[in-house]
């Protein structure tokens, strides 16, 4: 697995892990907890709706606490709400450019894993990402990335490194290899053993989802 960017901290020792409630299940409502596996069956269930122009469109149980944590990407062309065909609030979502992670969204992360409970963590990146595409951009010209935006490319680039010699679309190559350094990365932090955590791409031509090795 490649070495942490500069934007994650070295994780400290786990510490003792405190009791939270069955995964997705509010206390007192007497429904079996979910585990990952389910939950993830569960969503691409519903891509499949969403892809074949099925949706459910379906409220949300009361009291029902999100079944996942989705990590995105700010110019996905659709919500993770709508990809998955879930209700508002049954799904915590963070979305950044480039799915890029920063001590905010590893804050919602845990929150959504150890404060509620939700069993899976899903990483979904997006064909057509800008910010791959700026960063494919930098490393052909050496032209330089204003302000803010110097941080997102420099999270992108490892990835779009390590894939620049390979045969084919060079920005798809880099999307999955970051979109798994994502997933890697969030795995390996002892603040979310409890999850199971998962990479996907969205393919926004057709809505499909599939899951990344």
């Amino acid at each position: 697995m490649a070495t942490p960017h500069r934007t994650l901290r070295t994780p400290a020792a786990p510490a003792p892990r405190p009791s939270y409630p069955s995964p997705s299940v509010p206390p007192g409502t007497g429904e079996p907890p979910r585990t990952a596996a389910a939950v993830l069956d569960e969503l691409l269930a519903g891509n499949a709706r969403y892809a074949g122009g099925r949706p459910r469109r379906r409220g949300r149980p009361a009291g029902r606490v999100p079944c996942a944590v989705v990590v995105g990407c700010v110019d996905a062309p659709v919500p993770p709400e709508l990809v998955f065909d879930q209700p508002l609030g049954e799904l915590l979502v963070s979305r950044t450019a480039g799915q890029v992670l920063d001590e905010a969204v590893l804050g919602a992360v845990q929150y959504g894993v150890q404060e509620l409970g939700a069993p899976l963590v899903l990483v979904l990146g997006h064909d057509r990402c800008a910010a791959v595409a700026a960063t494919l951009e930098r490393l052909r010209t050496g032209a330089p990335v204003p302000d803010h935006l110097e941080l997102l490319v420099d999270e992108i680039a490892p990835a779009a490194r390590r894939t620049r010699g390979r045969p084919g679309d060079w920005a798809e190559h880099t999307l999955r290899a970051h979109t798994a350094w994502v997933r890697d990365a969030i795995r390996a932090d002892p603040a979310f053993a409890a999850a199971h955590v998962a990479a996907a791409r969205l393919d926004a031509a057709s809505g499909l989802v599939s899951l990344l090795p």
